[in-house]
């Protein structure tokens, strides 16, 4: 959860319709996000934070309850950390 992490120089991002699409330069591959995605995404695009202060964001932006938001979270860093969209600092 303390761990900080940004979007990757490479993705490049575009809100269509209330959700994120993501294209990583580097592979050419897209990925598309939910709403609760792209309000992490637009985050993360303007700068680095922690797992931690992005579900305390979440939390107070949507109406779930906080171990979900963590385990959605978590889980959303780990795709988007395996596919090359975000650096962990």
């Amino acid at each position: 959860m303390s761990d900080v992490i940004c979007a990757s120089e490479d993705v490049v991002s575009r809100e269509v319709s209330g959700e994120m699409v993501l294209l990583d330069m580097a592979s050419g591959t897209y990925f598309g996000l939910n709403a609760v995605g792209t309000r992490i995404w637009s985050l993360l695009d303007e700068k680095a934070h922690s797992i931690a202060a992005l579900c305390e964001v979440i939390e107070a932006e949507f109406d779930a309850p906080l171990a979900s938001i963590q385990q959605d979270v978590l889980s959303l860093a780990t795709e988007l950390s395996e596919q090359n969209l975000i650096s962990v600092e």
